[in-house]
This record gives C-alpha cells, sequence and structure tokens, in this order.
C-alpha cells in the first residue's frame, strides 16, 4: 500500500468521496466522510468480504482499521505547510466480536504525535459507535525533509 498517494489524494479533497488511489482500498469499496472529529473510512457489504459463514473476514477490517488510522493522520497532518511522509511501522489489531455482513464504519484519533513518530488508535463499528468490532493501534514513522 503506498500511503504518499492516500496523502496525496485526501488534502484538499472534498469533504466525502470515493478511495480511488489505493487499489485494496478501491478492491474494499472504502469511501471517506469528514465529520467533526476527523476522517470515517466506510466499507459497505459485499459477498466478496466474506470470511467464515455470515461474516466478514479480519483482513478486510485490519485494512479498513489501518487506512482509517492513516487517513485520520493526514487529515491531522493537513494543517502543517509540508505534511511528511508516512511509514507504519506496526499495527495491532484487536478483534473484539465477530463483524457481520453489513456496512462497516471506522475512525481513529492520534494520541501522540512527535516530530519523527505518531501514535494513532482506530475502532471499527457496525450500527452503534459504542459497541466495536475491532480496535487497532498503530506508530507510524513520519519522514520529513
Amino acid at each position: 500500500m503506498n500511503f504518499d498517494t492516500l496523502v496525496r489524494e485526501l488534502l484538499g479533497a472534498p469533504d466525502e468521496g470515493p478511495l480511488s488511489s489505493l487499489p485494496y482500498a478501491r478492491t474494499l469499496g472504502l469511501s471517506y466522510r469528514r465529520d467533526a472529529d476527523g476522517i470515517v473510512i466506510i466499507m459497505p457489504f459485499s459477498k466478496d468480504l466474506i470470511g467464515a459463514p455470515n461474516r466478514l473476514h479480519g483482513g478486510t477490517v485490519a485494512g479498513l482499521l489501518e487506512i482509517a488510522s492513516i487517513a485520520q493522520l493526514v487529515h491531522v497532518l493537513g494543517r502543517e505547510e509540508t505534511a511528511p511522509g508516512v511509514k507504519p511501522i506496526n499495527v495491532t489489531v484487536d478483534y473484539l466480536r465477530a463483524a457481520a455482513c453489513e456496512t462497516t464504519y471506522a475512525a481513529a484519533i492520534v494520541t501522540r504525535m512527535g516530530r519523527r513518530i505518531a501514535n494513532v488508535r482506530a475502532e471499527a463499528w457496525q450500527g452503534d459507535r459504542a459497541a466495536p468490532v475491532a480496535a487497532a493501534h498503530m506508530n507510524v514513522m513520519l519522514v520529513r525533509e
């Protein structure tokens, strides 16, 4: 996944739309919308996303969380004059409950922003944002010139 492509797509973009520059995001059918807290990523249900019977594949949920984390980081970094490059260091995903075959949403918050490293926490939910199906923690290196 080339996150610099996502950075270019989201900076200066409208308040909602498809994520079309990343092939994996296109495969998942992802779109985004901006709200008061940042970026929400939307993954509509598709039969191609099924893992176990009547459940979403864990990899699709993990990909959704990773893209939501980077999108929120891009949203926060967009305030800087020159946005740094982003390189994921690690991602930890906690699967909290089975994800049903329905539209899934994800949003993230930047919990720490340093000069070289950022920490991001993301949650994915279906229907009720207070009942997440998965959560992730991601450490990202910021490449500043």
